[in-house]
């Protein structure tokens, strides 16, 4: 008889917390040759999937007794009360800038006013994108997740409170110089800005009125007879393609490095965001438009 191949022995593997040292998982029958890459698979398989609060425990793959796994996320904070936060903050912040409180600019300066026009423009329309933020969250935006970790919080209002009083800062400042083209640029500029900024509101309603009050039930978006939402025959996420837009017109009408910069800082995550929301989009709907892309027509 052949000898059994004493490196064929199955193995057992047993999966412990790092911090807690409590035993999560025991797995028998382990070939030795495994990769840790597949070892980590039959783990996850050993977890089941999460569950969602809507799902009926008559419908889930369980005998009579189900096994539930529990996770501690951590401390939670409401989405409502994040996006107010983030919101909030930058309105303020421009305006303590705007109006020149004492310690910012020096004395002298101390609450005078800019003697140009496009300072003053570009104050209501940086105030008139939070408040519109602000409304939007509290009485358009549906979340399907109650919550979010605790510590995103600090890290979402470093972005949006630092960006605000960096762009403030300069725009705001006295030796601020109008943009290099005056009046023509910056009407430009205020026309991209305003467009934007309908399309934006036009997006988040359509996507409101897809899913109704109190439902979690995905559906495709579509255009509907509001032509801002046209845009949704080329892209998946129109409201970020607006958002990106909104603030390179800001970017030239204020003609200020730093708003450039927050431009493409955003536009850098809303686009992970975007292909995030395509690829699920594809995987969850078979008849999904072919032509859409995530966030640029025909390119990205």
């Amino acid at each position: 008889s052949k000898h059994p191949d004493p490196f064929h022995t199955l193995r057992e593997v047993e999966i412990l917390d790092a911090k807690t040292r409590e035993k999560l998982c025991f797995l028998d029958k382990v070939e030795p040759h495994a990769t840790i890459a597949e070892i980590k698979n039959l783990f996850t398989k050993t977890q089941g999937k999460s569950l969602k609060d809507e799902d009926v425990l008559q419908k889930l793959p369980v005998g009579t007794t189900a096994t539930l796994y529990f996770r501690d996320l951590g401390a939670q904070i409401s989405w409502v009360t994040v996006f107010l936060t983030e919101y909030a903050g930058p309105l303020f912040i421009y305006l303590l800038f705007y109006f020149r409180v004492p310690f910012i600019y020096g004395h002298k300066y101390d609450f005078t006013s800019s003697r140009h026009t496009v300072v003053h423009l570009a104050c209501i329309c940086h105030s008139f994108h939070y408040v519109k933020r602000l409304l939007e969250t509290l009485f358009v935006h549906r979340f399907s997740h109650g919550t979010m970790p605790l510590r995103n919080i600090f890290k979402n209002c470093t972005y949006y409170w630092g960006f605000a009083a960096w762009m403030a800062y300069y725009i705001n400042h006295p030796l601020y110089t109008p943009p290099t083209y005056g009046a023509q640029q910056v009407k430009l500029a205020l026309a991209i800005f305003v467009i934007c900024q309908l399309g934006n509101f036009s997006i988040h309603m359509a996507l409101r009125d897809l899913r109704p009050a109190g439902s979690k039930t995905r559906k495709i978006p579509y255009p509907t007879k509001n032509p801002f939402t046209w845009l949704f025959l080329l892209v998946s996420c129109p409201n970020y393609t607006y958002e990106v837009g909104s603030w390179i017109g800001f970017a030239i009408m204020t003609q200020c490095l730093p708003v450039a910069l927050f431009s493409l800082v955003g536009f850098t995550q809303m686009t992970i965001w975007a292909k995030g929301k395509h690829r699920s989009y594809l995987k969850e709907f078979r008849d999904y438009p072919p032509l859409r892309m995530p966030i640029i027509p025909f390119l990205l």
